[in-house]
């Protein structure tokens, strides 16, 4: 190992461990100073600043303190000197840690923040209760998540859903302007005439004469307990690229004790996210009843329910009422949660009796949702991912 190696080295454990007495014998210079001291704000907040100490020198010092500008600075340093991944898992922490909610009430505070869809979460909790001054500076943070979000999926989840549309109401006997020749060719490429230099089309695949009408719907139903945060961030944004589809009518309903249909919001997920209120009990039951009274058409529609399935309502009603959609022929997807996070934490004995009626209770990653719809809009099983 290279001398500038094993510097290197002792310089990532020293800000690791912290303090003065680490084993590591190695003294923080520089601009690492303030990387140590930033750490020392979040994860030693037990241990004060020496007095009169200041920023950039002298020993290990901690604590952000209650007041906003000192958690403003806080904030600078960490996206100065960290990737704006790390700078997101340390404001989370922060805000768990250190109880900082109460600070991002404060409009200075979110212009200083590094948007994310954890804080976005955070600030709808807390939407009932912030004052008129920071709503704006708080919808400016959640417009620029959200865009971002938008920016990420929508092409590929409209790719797939109207690919799974076209697929679902081919025919085998179409008319010639309702033949679909990308299919048709890939469909004959075994009789491909090499002499010829062209296909034999034995089999002309067509769109059907649906195709410029509405084809199915659809009808998120998401619950909006406060563990479901990241979940009810995601769902909107795809509520509104699938709200965006002619093919598509879609439906967003949000519920705890409460049953609310914010479908006339779809064409922006910042109202939509507006529209909401994290926390409180969850009622399955009334949220299903609900989609239930939307369905007119049940073999062509499609109920995402999106939910941990801690009913707080009546247990069984609720699988009847799943079970009875699936008996009209209604595809019913039952997902845990919806987000880049890790294994949800979820009622099992809900999940596995939803998985004898037929649907499978799995966690779903925005980047797995359009595979999901696509497979739902097609009658295929779905991609379930491997646990």
């Amino acid at each position: 190992m290279s001398e500038s190696t094993a510097d290197e080295r002792l310089r990532r454990w020293r800000l690791v461990l912290g303090g003065d007495a680490d084993g590591t014998g190695y003294g923080p210079t520089g601009d690492d100073i303030r990387i140590d001291r930033a750490l020392a704000a979040l994860y030693r907040p037990e241990t004060p600043a020496p007095r009169g100490s200041g920023r950039g020198s002298g020993p290990r010092a901690a604590g952000l303190g209650a007041s906003a500008p000192s958690v403003a600075r806080w904030l600078g340093d960490i996206r100065e000197h960290f990737p704006a991944g790390v700078v997101q898992i340390l404001q989370q922490d922060a805000i768990e840690r250190l109880d900082l909610t109460r600070l991002l009430l404060e409009p200075e505070m979110l212009a200083a923040v590094e948007p994310d869809v954890h804080l976005v979460g955070t600030l709808l909790a807390l939407n009932k209760l912030m004052p008129e001054a920071t709503k704006e500076a708080a919808r400016a943070v959640v417009r620029t998540v959200v865009d971002d979000l938008e920016r990420r999926v929508a092409q590929r989840t409209t790719s797939l859903v109207q690919g799974a549309l076209d697929r679902a109401t081919r025919i085998n006997r179409p008319r010639h302007h309702d033949i679909d020749w990308n299919a048709t060719i890939k469909a004959n490429l075994k009789h491909y005439q090499a002499e010829h230099r062209t296909i034999v089309p034995e089999r002309l695949v067509g769109y059907g004469r649906q195709r410029h009408g509405v084809r199915k719907d659809v009808i998120l139903c998401i619950d909006q307990s406060g563990s479901m945060a990241a979940s009810v961030v995601y769902a909107s944004v795809f509520g509104a690229v699938l709200g965006s589809m002619r093919s598509l009518e879609t439906s967003l309903v949000v519920f705890d004790t409460n049953v609310v249909d914010l479908t006339e919001r779809l064409s922006d997920p910042v109202d939509v996210l507006f529209g909401t209120q994290l926390g409180g009990g969850t009622d399955i039951n009334r949220a299903l009843a609900y989609c239930q009274s939307l369905i007119t058409r049940p073999a062509e529609t499609i109920v995402v329910l999106i939910s941990d399935l801690y009913e707080g309502g009546v247990r069984d009603e609720m699988l009847r009422r799943a079970a009875s959609m699936q008996a009209a022929g209604t595809s019913f997807v039952t997902l845990l949660a919806l987000s880049d996070e890790g294994a949800p934490a979820y009622d099992h004995t809900n999940a596995a009796a939803l998985a004898a009626l037929g649907s499978p209770a799995f966690a779903c990653t925005p980047d797995l949702f359009p595979e999901v719809m696509a497979a739902a809009i097609q009658g295929l099983p779905l991609p379930v991912p491997e646990v």
